[in-house]
């Protein structure tokens, strides 16, 4: 089962020659899933070779220009080409009448069922059979989400050799062992999934802030992550201005990552002030030694865990 982290844009409210305006893309087998929306993503995704036809949801953060003002040009492309499947859109209040506005006053026409989620309160905002995804809010200017990615646990893994020692013929028992029932043998013995199948093994968590200020709750809401997206808008020297202005440095970050003991940090949302990164990034590592910094188009992996 294939995850990958796309990165569309990772500039920090106005785009820069090499960095796009906020939007990520999750790709998860045949489906992707965008988190923030900002202008000029539809040409980020062709240059990234990501498509527009396998585009299911697309949550949003906050309301501010630079993470929306990529959707109406995203959804007219999907009508122009066609598109008959459903998308549907998180975010927090406001995003219906956002949407509503440019139906009515440009003047294109979906082709296209638009199903739009007004987030209220935190928790799971969605529910899909092998992956949920849930929000908090964050500390901005403006009400703010971050989101977590997790996937449900997946089938502990059957072990062949234990289950044909004790009598289990490949096929259809195997099955049944390994999702979760015993089965009795021809010659009256029962063999209990304990005996042939090892725990369920854990799902993979991908975590994106939005733009936030550190706020209580988060360590919690992060922990364990495979992957977390931070907000460092700023570096260190400036954490009274990050503080005023509702973001993060990568100090900041680097300290959520290590309390929420995750597995890796990315810092994005970066300003256009700094063309050289290196001293957000040797800022963060002081604190949390597995950090990047993001930069448009960059891919990365999640491995399935085997435990």
């Amino acid at each position: 089962m294939s995850l990958r982290v796309v990165f569309l844009g990772t500039a920090g409210s106005v785009p820069t020659p090499k960095r796009g305006l906020p939007a990520i893309m999750i790709q998860r087998e045949g489906e992707r899933i965008l988190f923030d929306c900002g202008e000029g993503v539809q040409r980020q995704m062709m240059c990234a070779r990501v498509g527009f036809h396998r585009i299911t949801k697309v949550f949003v953060t906050h309301m501010h220009g630079d993470h929306i003002l990529g959707l109406p040009g995203l959804l007219q492309t999907m009508a122009l080409l066609d598109r008959e499947r459903k998308l549907s859109i998180y975010g927090p209040s406001g995003i219906k009448r956002f949407i509503e506005a440019i139906k009515e006053t440009v003047q294109f026409v979906l082709t296209f069922p638009v199903e739009v989620h007004e987030i209220k309160d935190g928790g799971v905002v969605c529910e899909e059979k092998e992956y949920r995804v849930e929000a908090v809010w964050a500390s901005h200017a403006i009400p703010n989400l971050a989101y977590t990615l997790v996937e449900k646990p997946r089938l502990g893994r059957l072990y062949p050799e234990k289950a044909k020692s004790l009598g289990v013929p490949e096929g259809p028992l195997w099955s049944k062992l390994q999702h979760g029932s015993s089965v009795k043998l021809p010659n009256g013995s029962t063999v209990k999934p304990e005996e042939v199948v090892g725990p369920p093994r854990h799902g993979r968590k991908i975590v994106y802030t939005g733009d936030t200020r550190p706020f209580e709750g988060f360590v919690e809401f992060a922990a364990g992550a495979d992957l977390l997206i931070h907000d460092a808008t700023l570096d260190d020297e400036l954490a009274e201005r990050a503080e005023q202005d509702g973001h993060s440095t990568p100090s900041q970050a680097a300290e959520n990552a290590r309390k929420a003991r995750v597995k890796q940090l990315i810092l994005t949302h970066i300003s256009a002030r700094y063309e050289d990164t290196n001293a957000l990034l040797e800022q963060a590592q002081k604190i949390f030694k597995n950090t990047k910094v993001a930069e448009d188009f960059m891919k990365i992996e999640i491995p399935l865990l085997e435990s």
